[in-house]
């Protein structure tokens, strides 16, 4: 538990998130909560994730459904932040704007004028629109307009990595912070020793996006299976890149497919595996992002297998085994000696879980927040 608050905030977390599928705004809640801060939320759910606005960007057509469903959520948050407002008994010390929040940041600023408000900018759109292969050129640059004036329009702009902040703008980034991802509470399981002689069990959960590298996955399975070794797989999600990574990994009769896990049972599903994979895509995103599968699956008391990167191996540190982005032999190499050598299996989880328990937990990812919130 996280020492009291000397001075207890009240802080408004705003927004069209959903805490289902951001497990970041949960993360950011839970700690604050746990420093001794009151949190009050004021959010109606989009109900469009970011693929769906990405097939936007590919169709413009649909965007009148962004239009009218954003309309309809603000017309609802307005009424719920006059409701906050009454409650307090007047204005609250900061409004937090969750994770793509480009839009919701002009209605925080208006609703709750002359209150600091905090962008979680977690997602860039223009960079992840890129990522997903949405290249045209008119569209980055209305994109980049439109990762510009949110940041601007925050009083404190936060990131997830230093690779991350320095993408910010040169007026913007001297006074953003960077707030590590964390894993929610309901992650967090004591590694149980698995007896040696068990297949090793593998987890992969994920959108399927170009950064996670899925083909890449997909194909070390298909050079795994060829050894021969008592390696279980299994790949929870769905995305744009899964009918490629099903096809790369047919040869393997020991992968399990799952495309959909209710997040409440998903923490609980990964806890039962030994390995838990990061990401393996080769691309600028790639290398500028600690995903949330690397720490949720830390804090859930798997080893760790993913990708050699600056931000990864600034955040797990030893607490992992690292392959070469985009390199399927290394992969299925790093799982095959995984399965022979169950002592290495057993040290990472303890080192990932023990990781998780001081780096990762959501009282120690708000700490860079509350700082810069006292500057602002």
């Amino acid at each position: 538990m996280a020492e009291p608050a000397a001075r207890r905030l009240r802080i408004v977390a705003f927004g069209t998130f959903d805490v289902r599928s951001h497990p970041r705004v949960a993360v950011l809640l839970e700690g604050l909560a746990e420093h001794g801060h009151e949190v009050l939320i004021c959010n109606v759910p989009l109900g469009l994730d970011t693929s769906w606005r990405v097939r936007m960007l590919r169709a413009p057509w649909l965007l009148p459904v962004l239009a009218v469903r954003l309309l309809a959520a603000w017309a609802r948050l307005a009424v719920r932040a006059g409701v906050v407002r009454r409650r307090l008994g007047g204005a609250p010390d900061a409004v937090l704007v969750g994770y793509l929040g480009h839009f919701d940041v002009h209605l925080a600023r208006r609703l709750f004028r002359g209150v600091p408000v905090l962008l979680d900018h977690l997602i860039s759109a223009s960079d992840t629109a890129r990522d997903r292969g949405v290249e045209h050129g008119l569209v980055d640059r209305l994109l980049q307009r439109l990762d510009q004036a949110a940041v601007r329009a925050a009083d404190v702009v936060f990131v997830d990595t230093v690779e991350h902040l320095e993408l910010l703008p040169a007026d913007v980034a001297p006074s953003a912070a960077v707030v590590p991802v964390g894993a929610p509470a309901g992650w967090f399981f004591q590694p149980v020793a698995r007896p040696p002689r068990d297949p090793l069990r593998v987890v992969f959960f994920g959108l399927y996006t170009p950064l996670q590298g899925a083909p890449v996955l997909g194909e070390a399975l298909r050079l795994l299976a060829a050894e021969g070794l008592p390696v279980d797989v299994t790949m929870i999600g769905r995305g744009q890149d899964l009918p490629a990574t099903r096809a790369a990994s047919a040869a393997n009769p020991r992968v399990r497919w799952l495309e959909w896990v209710d997040s409440a049972r998903l923490p609980t599903l990964v806890a039962e595996h030994d390995v838990c994979l990061g990401i393996f895509g080769t691309g600028p995103k790639a290398r500028r992002v600690v995903p949330n599968k690397v720490v949720q699956g830390a804090a859930a008391g798997c080893a760790i297998v993913t990708s050699d990167t600056a931000p990864q191996r600034a955040a797990l540190a030893d607490a992992a085994h690292y392959v070469a982005p985009g390199d399927p032999a290394a992969l299925a190499a790093a799982l095959a000696t995984l399965c022979r050598d169950r002592a290495r299996v057993e040290a990472l989880r303890r080192a990932a879980h023990e990781r998780a328990a001081t780096a990762f937990s959501p009282a120690a990812s708000v700490v860079p927040l509350l700082a810069r919130l006292e500057q602002a």
